[in-house]
């Protein structure tokens, strides 16, 4: 107690004296940075994935072919999830003369937990939300039923045996299911009604889907005791695998947070240390002093560690809390942006900022305070002389790797975590190298420079490693900034890219390819641009290599909800623009028998180039061998495949064919047009689904322009932090140059040049650097393509040079300012 009594005092007197005004503030800051980051990118990703379960109508829906076990119902309700249930099926409605295919969808009452159906009452008639499907008796359906079988509102419909009342036009369903080229017209009626129609028997293909929604620890208790119990036509369902076109965007959103968060937390560990080694330097007489009065060395480092240990509880406790109010000020500001309803704060990342602070200080900041523990008792004597140095490398080493652990665990991006940290590690070795030899062929240029030019110059080689160790800061510092904004620049354009204005908001599916050139005639003719007309054979893939295809899948992975179903099978000479090879290359000859396959099916299926896929399309089977593996995007909106075949693979099978494209809200008459000119068309409608992927993708843009800020915040933090470690030294160097006769003009010209310099050269290796990890970010972990950025070079080291020498210019102010006699009497 009384060594902690003692480092209490020292504690206090520290405080008072202003030694540990930088260090706290860096502290502080990273620690309410790095809080605020993982409370907003916490709160935001699961706030989005509670807004997109809107498109599965609920937090967790299970997908069967027939109705689950009753045990499961219960344990649904004994922890409290409140249940719906859906069933679809497909059956021939006949009305006036006319006969249509449509799917059936009966629903309980409480369907739809999450979002909400919309309806219409009249051609003119405005949309309603429906918060229920409909009533016992009523039948909606989608416009198209109505002009197919010549109906109006107020008809009957008669699905199976039981005849049901047309009340209402649906518009809108939120977990419209499937790709989206096995969509028939939608009639949705009441469960209760179900057993009525008769449709329903034993050997009907029918599909079940239950939706649950509740708390976050429930529905994960949940989750964990189904998975097990499911068989292999069971599975889970959720909006990363079975809505790709929102899954793909929301992950590398997920994975930029992510980024921003390690960025955040290796600035925030740069600020510390260079604050830390200032603070240590300024001791080094202290711990000689205490040396002198008979404390063993042992003693002395433990004093400082405890003084550490209570200012970073104190620190990080206080950095937690303005973490928390940030992450709320944020929200509050991007309010009208977000949904109504917010997802809770996570107690996890609080509890993340708190240890990260914990991390980064005694991490940072020991290896310094290990230097007090060699400091000699005839340093009180000798100011000059310097404590050995002690092996810092390691404990450097063991906190990059606490920390490394720490952000992969919070971030659960373990491949991002060390591609940034591994690359950027690596990048830093060979840059530290560049710096020394640079540093030596300036000195070279020494003779040939002005006093002025010369003098700068000199301050950076007159002490080579603080210098290496300020340029390496600017770097990573500058680094880090340019990545977070090329990451979120990029992201953003490819959002925009792949989701223009006019994207497409239409599908037609099931064109005869004897109407397809009037109905492509007739799409012209309207000022309609279409994307291309894909030849569609529905079929399955059933084994590879002569196995099983089911031997190869698990009931979580996109492989196994493939393999269940019939899929879109087409066949292009040229492959889709958005598609990518990965592996293998074009058709290998003009010879059929070649397929193309999605490159995450293959991954789930294992998959590799030259293995041999079996389809069975009707009562045939069709073998093919795999020319390549290519990856797409799904967030496009246009059309996609699993599977695309050579030309003449597929030859002799009856195909249809579809095609998408943008309709504006004044030709939406035109559609009715086509339905009646072309009945056995499936006109698809996902106006819906591309305005919540645009308000989806414009809360992301705002949440990421936030994060970029704080980012660049704790940024700036580094460079005041690495200018102040040597602030001592300079205002030594200033007395005497004052006491010479130097102006305070000269002097600051000097520190301009010196710090311009620096940051010139920061500057040029921080673009090596972000251009390297960015590289490695994009081919291996985001899967983004990259494009090597002329402007990061151009101007990273323009930015350097300016931003650098302006925080030094501010930050040595104070050189200038005092009194010569003032400083030489403190030696």
């Amino acid at each position: 107690m009384k060594r902690f009594k003692l480092a209490l005092k020292l504690l206090k007197r520290d405080g008072r004296s202003g030694e540990l005004t930088l260090l706290v503030l860096a502290l502080v800051i990273a620690v309410a940075s790095s809080t605020t980051i993982s409370l907003f990118a916490d709160r935001l990703q699961r706030t989005l994935t509670l807004q997109a379960a809107e498109f599965l109508a609920g937090d967790l829906v299970v997908s069967s072919p027939a109705p689950i076990e009753p045990n499961w119902l219960e344990q649904a309700a004994a922890l409290a999830l409140v249940t719906s249930r859906t069933t679809e099926f497909g059956s021939v409605l006949l009305e006036n003369e006319q006969m249509l295919l449509a799917s059936i969808k009966a629903v309980s009452a409480a369907y739809p937990l999450r979002g909400f159906l919309k309806t219409l009452e009249g051609d003119a008639a405005d949309e309603a939300i429906q918060q229920q499907g409909p009533p016992p008796g009523e039948a909606w359906v989608e416009n198209r039923v109505l002009s197919a079988l010549h109906l109006k509102l107020g008809d009957s419909v008669t699905v199976g045996e039981k005849p049901l009342r047309l009340k209402k036009v649906l518009s809108y369903e939120p977990d419209k299911r499937g790709d989206f080229y096995s969509f028939s017209p939608r009639v949705m009626i009441s469960q209760a009604d179900l057993l009525a129609t008769g449709v329903v028997q034993p050997g009907s293909r029918v599909q079940y889907f239950y939706q649950f929604t509740g708390a976050e620890q429930q529905l994960a208790a949940f989750k964990q005791w189904l998975k097990p119990q499911l068989n292999p036509s069971q599975r889970l369902m959720d909006v990363h695998d079975d809505r790709p076109e929102l899954g793909s965007a929301l992950k590398r959103a997920e994975r930029y947070l992510g980024l921003s968060s390690i960025v955040v937390v290796l600035i925030a560990g740069v600020a510390i240390a260079m604050a830390a080694g200032r603070y240590t330097e300024r001791h080094f007489n202290a711990a000689a002093l205490l040396r002198c009065l008979g404390c063993r060395q042992a003693e002395i480092v433990r004093l400082y560690v405890y003084q550490f240990l209570l200012l970073g509880l104190l620190a990080s406790a206080a950095g937690c809390l303005l973490g928390w109010l940030g992450q709320l000020g944020l929200f509050y500001l991007l309010q009208s942006l977000l949904p109504t309803q917010l997802a809770n704060p996570g107690w996890l990342a609080v509890c993340f900022g708190f240890i990260t602070g914990m991390a980064i200080l005694l991490g940072f900041a020991l290896p310094p305070l290990l230097r007090l523990h060699r400091v000699p008792a005839l340093r009180v004597l000798r100011r000059e002389l310097e404590p050995l140095p002690t092996k810092a490398w390691l404990i450097y080493g063991l906190a990059m790797l606490l920390m490394t652990l720490l952000i992969g665990r919070y971030s659960n991006d373990w491949p991002m975590t060390a591609s940034v940290l591994g690359s950027g590690m690596l990048t830093l070795l060979v840059l530290t190298l560049l710096i020394m030899g640079l540093l030596r062929w300036l000195r070279g240029w020494l003779p040939r420079l002005s006093v002025g030019w010369r003098l700068g110059m000199q301050g950076i080689l007159r002490n080579r490693g603080a210098s290496i160790g300020q340029i390496l800061a600017f770097s990573i510092t500058l680094a880090a900034m340019s990545l977070s904004f090329s990451v979120r620049s990029d992201l953003i354009e490819q959002w925009r890219r792949q989701l223009p204005e006019q994207a497409p908001n239409h599908f037609a599916l099931n064109i005869i390819p004897e109407q397809l050139a009037a109905f492509e005639r007739d799409l012209q003719q309207a000022g309609i641009l279409s994307s291309r007309f894909y030849p569609i054979v529905r079929g399955r893939l059933v084994a590879i290599n002569d196995e099983a295809v089911q031997v190869r899948v698990s009931k979580e992975s996109r492989g196994e909800a493939a393999t269940q179903r019939d899929l879109s099978l087409t066949w292009t000479e040229m492959l889709p623009e958005d598609n990518a090879i990965t592996a293998g290359e074009g058709w290998p000859s003009k010879q059929a028998g070649w397929v193309s396959v999605e490159q995450k099916l293959a991954e789930n299926l294992k998959i590799a180039v030259g293995d041999r896929l079996l389809f069975t399309i009707g009562s045939a089977q069709v073998s093919a061998k795999v020319a390549n593996i290519r990856s797409l995007q799904w967030d496009t909106m246009k059309p996609n495949f699993y599977m695309i075949f050579s030309p003449g693979t597929l030859d002799g099978f009856p195909a249809t064919y579809l095609t998408s494209f943008y309709l504006p809200d004044g030709q939406k008459n035109l559609l009715n047009q086509l339905v009646k000119t072309y009945p056995a068309v499936t006109v698809l409608e996902v106006d819906q689904i591309l305005k919540q992927f645009k308000l989806i993708l414009s809360q992301l843009t705002q949440a990421i322009n936030i994060v970029l800020y704080l980012a660049l915040l704790a940024g700036f933090l580094v460079l005041f932090a690495a200018v102040h470690a040597t602030l001592d030294g300079r205002i030594h160097e200033g007395a005497v140059m004052r006491t010479l006769g130097a102006k305070r003009a000269w002097l600051r010209k000097i520190h301009l040049i010196e710090f311009g310099i620096l940051g010139a050269i920061s500057g040029i290796l921080a673009a090596v650097l972000a251009q390297t990890i960015l590289y490695v970010l994009y081919k291996w972990v985001m899967h983004i393509a990259f494009e090597p950025s002329l402007l990061i070079w151009a101007l990273l080291p323009v930015i350097g040079a300016f931003s650098v020498g302006l925080a030094g210019y501010w930050g040595v102010r104070q050189v200038v300012r005092l009194s010569p006699m003032r400083v030489l009497r403190r030696l």
